[in-house]
């Protein structure tokens, strides 16, 4: 079951009204609080950026919405049960992950959402930095599932198929670089970063975070990372809604979630399998023990790479970085 806070009902109650008014009892009916809270909450909707107009014997009516990722715009698309019922909003942090972290070792739900406008301390896998400008979604996710910490590799995969599925309802169709970069014609547009707290016996949270290269000015992505990237809206020319596109992430995640839960993890591979861009091709794995070379053939039932070497025999690696060397013919 959805919780709204009472801004959250608010907007949710302007928006519903469409192009109309709605009067002040009808609008404290709707969020549960007295009219009289009606005008302070109205008040702080307007300093985050809201254009609510306010007329004697008609009520309120919104004009306009700010461009921010904040809980009541998304809360208003959103259609899930569980992730996301809780969102915190930052205009700046420094990485949605560590304050993930930090919520989910202060008890925070399963399910919380932490979302900023920027962020200036972006993490990437393998160390890297991941930069975070305006106009992107960097967002992270709380779960808590009930598996030992040798299962938390498939929610990488788990993570990828989510973000592509997520993409792939703009008209786009993306593909997945093992484990989970998320590509447009070769270039990135979606990185995803998942960090453990577990016990010997158990996981205690994962945090997966997501960095999706939405409205993102292009100059802002560094030089040296620029050819290698991609962003939404100048792939296919406009900006894209970013409260939607996290709505149907939320959902998407969702989905494979309960799908991993509920047992169905083959049906995740099989769809991770057929948006991954590198099967059957000729890579290079770098790995800290030194480059592997061969034919990507698939993965293991825990997302690992299985890799085909000149020899012939399979190989398997949990982590490194794939490069592809030239097609196989």
């Amino acid at each position: 079951m959805k919780r709204y806070s009472t801004e959250m009902a608010i907007i949710k109650a302007l928006k519903e009204c469409k192009d109309g008014y709605i009067s002040g009892e009808d609008l404290a009916r709707k969020s549960s609080v007295s009219r009289a809270a009606i005008w302070k909450q109205v008040k702080n909707l307007r300093d985050k950026g809201y254009s609510i107009e306010a007329v004697p014997r008609r009520g309120y009516r919104l004009i306009s919405s700010p461009d921010l990722l904040l809980p009541e715009e998304i809360a208003t698309v959103l259609k899930t049960e569980f992730i996301g019922r809780r969102i915190i909003h930052r205009n700046i942090t420094g990485s949605t992950n560590d304050l993930a972290k930090e919520l989910a070792n202060g008890g925070a739900e399963e399910g919380t959402v932490v979302v900023a406008e920027e962020q200036s301390h972006g993490k990437g896998r393998l160390n890297r930095s991941w930069v975070s400008p305006p106009g992107g979604i960097w967002l992270s996710v709380i779960l808590r599932p009930q598996v030992p910490p040798s299962e938390a590799s498939r929610f990488t995969l788990l993570a990828g198929v989510a973000a592509a599925k997520a993409i792939e309802t703009l008209g786009i169709k993306p593909e997945i670089k093992w484990p989970n970069d998320i590509l447009i014609g070769g270039k990135k547009v979606c990185g995803i970063l998942l960090e453990l707290s577990a016990q010997p016996d158990r996981v205690d949270c994962l945090i997966m975070g997501f960095g999706v290269n939405a409205n993102v000015d292009m100059n802002k992505i560094p030089q040296e990372s620029r050819e290698r990237a991609i962003t939404l809206a100048s792939f296919l020319g406009k900006e894209i809604d970013r409260r939607q596109l996290v709505a149907d992430l939320l959902l998407k995640l969702e989905n494979e979630y309960r799908r991993l839960i509920a047992g169905e993890w083959d049906s995740v591979i099989a769809d991770w399998l057929s948006r991954c861009n590198t099967l059957h091709e000729n890579i290079s794995l770098i790995t800290l023990q030194g480059v592997i070379e061969g034919e990507f053939v698939g993965v293991d039932e825990l997302g690992a790479i299985q890799i085909k070497l000149p020899r012939g025999d399979v190989k398997t690696f949990s982590a490194g970085d794939v490069t592809v060397k030239k097609r196989l013919t």
